[in-house]
């Protein structure tokens, strides 16, 4: 039975909205937030990475206003982590596994829908990490923290991978879902592969 790739898509893409509004909420929660500041930082994490993305492809009005299933997610996204925490605490690092599954869902249908408006794979690229951190980079800044993608960890390298993933796909002409869940994948597992072993990008030597 063949797969419906627009559905796909979309499928990941809420799918993304929410995990990035439960990495949000969780930590939106360990800062001791109310419910008001919970939601918040649940949907500035979870919607402006995509609606950078929307604004730069000049994709008006964004995805995440003219659908509300975007902010239904991210709400939804927020009570989870607001009522659950004990139950999202049991994954272990519960903000950092959200995040890496969130960036690696972003990155890729970010790079995906800039190649489908016609952009070059470089910039397709370039759409698709900014489409992955953009909301993580919101929600740190809210909660004064330095965003990931500025520190040592890897960030928007594995962001990366997963939209080079989707672009070498294309390229080559291979069937769109395995290669959009590969670039998920490997995303996700440079993400945290690099917390759980330290990595980090490369730093000047005078630093």
């Amino acid at each position: 039975m063949p797969v419906d790739v627009p559905a796909l898509a979309l499928a990941l893409d809420l799918l993304g909205t929410f995990v990035f509004g439960l990495s949000g909420g969780t930590l939106a929660v360990r800062r001791g937030l109310d419910l008001v500041g919970v939601l918040a930082l649940s949907v500035a994490a979870a919607l402006a990475g995509g609606m950078l993305r929307d604004v730069l492809l000049g994709a008006t009005p964004v995805a995440a206003l003219a659908d509300a299933r975007y902010l239904l997610a991210a709400l939804g996204a927020g009570l989870v982590a607001f009522l659950a925490t004990p139950l999202v605490q049991r994954l272990g690092k519960p903000v950092m596994a959200f995040d890496a599954l969130g960036l690696g869902l972003f990155a890729v249908t970010g790079c995906r829908k800039a190649l489908a408006y016609g952009l070059d794979p470089p910039a397709a690229l370039l759409l698709g990490v900014l489409t992955a951190v953009g909301g993580g980079v919101v929600r740190d800044l809210l909660v004064a923290e330095v965003p990931r993608v500025l520190r040592e960890e890897v960030y928007a390298l594995a962001a990366l991978v997963g939209a080079a993933v989707v672009v070498t796909g294309e390229a080559l002409g291979w069937a769109e879902p395995p290669v959009t869940l590969g670039g998920v994948a490997a995303a996700f597992v440079l993400r945290v592969v690099s917390v759980r072993r330290g990595w980090s990008a490369p730093r000047s030597p005078w630093s």
